[in-house]
């Protein structure tokens, strides 16, 4: 569940995301080493823009370890497999549900479609992720798979100098 950031956490995800953090209205997981590494966003930017992206990966490791499943292929051979598992593609539907019902509580978006591709394809595996990690396992499949591929990125300490 999401919790209130402090100006500390604010600093954190600037530091790791190299640029002010847009929309930021919660710490919505934490890494291993305790700094945040998902956030939760205001559905509409500062300027009334639409953000759709409801929770956003914001750790460089992370986001690193990520984007190499996504460079070796992964997305696309998820996609294919929603074609041929009827159970996978309920799931995945449900994921979608799960991701527009928390951001729409929040402010409502009309068709903004969720992200990471959901739920006709796997687009974005750093949504996906953010999504397992900020809701916990069991609601994206997407999501939970690509963790389980993962290395645990706060093992090594921060990703920033906290201070």
């Amino acid at each position: 569940m999401s919790e209130p950031y402090t100006e500390r956490d604010r600093d954190v995800v600037r530091a790791q995301l190299g640029r002010p953090p847009r929309a930021m209205r919660a710490i919505a997981h934490r890494c291993d080493c305790g700094l945040p590494d998902v956030v939760e966003t205001n559905p509409r930017l500062e300027d009334g823009t639409p953000f759709p992206t409801l929770f956003y990966l914001t750790c460089p490791r992370a986001a690193s370890a990520i984007g190499r499943l996504e460079s070796e292929g992964l997305m696309k051979t998820m996609t294919a497999r929603l074609a041929e598992d009827p159970a996978l593609k309920a799931k995945y539907d449900a994921a979608a549900d799960d991701y527009l019902a928390r951001r729409d509580a929040l402010e409502v978006l009309g068709k903004a479609p969720a992200q990471g591709g959901m739920p006709d394809r796997v687009k974005c595996l750093h949504v996906l992720v953010a999504h397992s990690l900020a809701v916990g396992r069991g609601v994206n499949p997407f999501g939970d798979e690509a963790l389980d591929l993962l290395p645990r990125w706060g093992a090594g300490g921060p990703c920033v100098d906290p201070s």
